[in-house]
């Protein structure tokens, strides 16, 4: 079975949620089953041309332009023609916005798996007219596609209840949770070449987004007169004004208690998260959180918004703010309360990415069987 996957920028080492999820579950996939093989079909800019192969999932660049709406339509306007063209049983499509062109898909004859990973509308950055695009995206793609996962629990309630008639077909796998890779150095030579001391830091990662709240944090931080630095790692688009003022705002307090990381490799990161006294998400929006659940995995102390998302992690309510409210994460931060709580475990309902892959490949072989019987019936007729 083939299938060609579209909607993310690419593997790996490409910065995003949809990304890291992809990175970690294909690869699984592939190994778990031998009969599934699997192309990314990758955004050119964001990838290495030389690259055609990750973890023995294949990896073909394909023309993308460089725009928030017209990036994501028309490389997986591509992507699917280009299924097409290599004889794919299936298309996964990632995002909403991408499933536009799941009904396109189906007219191909391509078995077609959308996953969800959360209501991207309720973006700020998107005006009324990308908004009604990506509300459109989702009833098109839920009612187009084979098969729908969701990747929490709250989002597969909420997409069965909004289309009743396709409930059956839409179900909950979430997220996986895993260990970091590991780092060629030792923790304690890469805090010191960041000039960090162990416990004694505030982490967030997240993309230098309007979504992500990170000027609230950066804000509730200036407050709070936390004596601890404030370490994001992360980045944003380089022309993005949102990522250019964060940056220039630092720079202009010239605090070095507040640090721009930017992009930090997942080995970095690991050393990162198991040596801060607290990682902090001030999300607007999310589907599961991944970094939030690799800070958990690493046993970092989290605080988290109170969006839904976040809280279908069901951690203890000590570990929610209210979204958006400066106030509360200030003072949240000033009390130093994670210092007095024992390192949470991940809750019991959670997966590691070996379970995800193994339910994912097993939605990947309805798709074969569904598509099939489509064959079967068109030539009945």
């Amino acid at each position: 079975m083939k299938v060609c996957v579209t909607g993310l920028r690419g593997i790996p080492g490409v910065m995003g949620g949809v990304e890291t999820h992809c990175e970690e579950l294909l690869p699984r996939i592939v190994a778990l089953d031998p009969g599934i093989e699997i192309e990314v079909c990758c955004r050119a800019p964001y990838v290495d041309p030389a690259m055609t192969s990750f973890r023995h999932v294949a990896l073909t660049p394909l023309y993308s332009p460089t725009g928030r709406v017209s990036e994501a339509l028309v490389s997986t306007l591509v992507g699917i023609l280009h299924a097409r063209r290599r004889g794919a049983d299936a298309v996964h499509i990632h995002a909403v916005g991408p499933a536009l062109f799941a009904p396109l898909a189906r007219l191909l004859g391509l078995g077609v798996l959308l996953t969800h990973h959360g209501a991207d509308y309720d973006r700020e950055k998107w005006g009324r007219g990308a908004r009604l695009m990506l509300k459109l995206g989702e009833w098109l793609g839920v009612r187009s596609a084979d098969r729908v996962v969701c990747v929490s629990p709250s989002l597969a309630a909420r997409m069965k209840a909004r289309y009743p008639a396709r409930a059956e077909r839409v179900e909950f796998i979430p997220n996986g949770v895993s260990t970091m890779p590991p780092s060629p150095q030792s923790d304690a030579e890469v805090l010191d070449e960041l000039a960090l001391i162990a416990g004694n830091y505030v982490i967030c990662v997240a993309r230098l987004v309007p979504e992500k709240g990170i000027h609230i944090l950066v804000e509730a931080f200036r407050r709070s007169n936390d004596t601890r630095t404030l370490v994001i790692a992360g980045a944003g688009r380089k022309d993005d004004r949102y990522a250019q003022d964060l940056l220039a705002g630092a720079e202009i307090g010239a605090e070095p208690r507040i640090r721009f990381l930017g992009m930090v490799s997942r080995a970095r990161l690991g050393v990162l998260l198991r040596n801060a006294a607290l990682f902090v998400l001030p999300s607007f929006h999310e589907g599961l959180p991944i970094a939030a659940l690799e800070a958990l995995a690493c046993g970092c102390p989290v605080l988290l918004s109170d969006i839904q998302p976040n809280l279908d992690l069901d951690l203890p309510p000590g570990r929610y703010f209210p979204v958006g409210d400066v106030a509360a994460l200030a003072a949240r931060l000033a009390d130093h309360a994670e210092a007095r709580e024992a390192k949470g475990l991940l809750p019991d309902s959670l997966m590691d990415w070996d379970e995800v892959a193994t339910r994912t490949a097993a939605t990947y072989r309805k798709l074969k069987g569904r598509r099939r019987h489509r064959h079967a019936l068109t030539h009945a007729n």
